[in-house]
């Protein structure tokens, strides 16, 4: 929720103490671009979706699978939150 749309690289965003992910909409496909990072599991679970370039491609005539975008999305929130924490500590330190 506390989330900013942006527009970053031509294309829409979400940011929150930097970006979270960046999306757009193709003829056939959504591409999602998520650095996906760090968490063996989840990278196992997008491998179905994996474009060539690290982003995913979520087929128009397949369910979009929500709850993986969720999943994705609150991981990389989890991941902006320790990068911003661990930056507060070095100025203070």
């Amino acid at each position: 929720p506390d989330a900013q749309e942006a527009i970053s690289y031509q294309i829409p965003a979400f940011k929150l103490n930097g970006v979270l992910v960046y999306f757009a909409a193709f003829k056939k496909h959504i591409g999602f671009y998520p650095p996906i990072r760090g968490d063996a599991r989840l990278e196992k679970a997008v491998l179905r979706y994996a474009g060539e370039k690290g982003n995913l491609r979520f087929p128009l005539d397949q369910p979009i699978p929500f709850g993986l975008i969720e999943r994705i999305t609150k991981f990389r929130v989890k991941q902006n939150m320790a990068k911003a924490a661990s930056k507060g500590k070095k100025k203070r330190a």
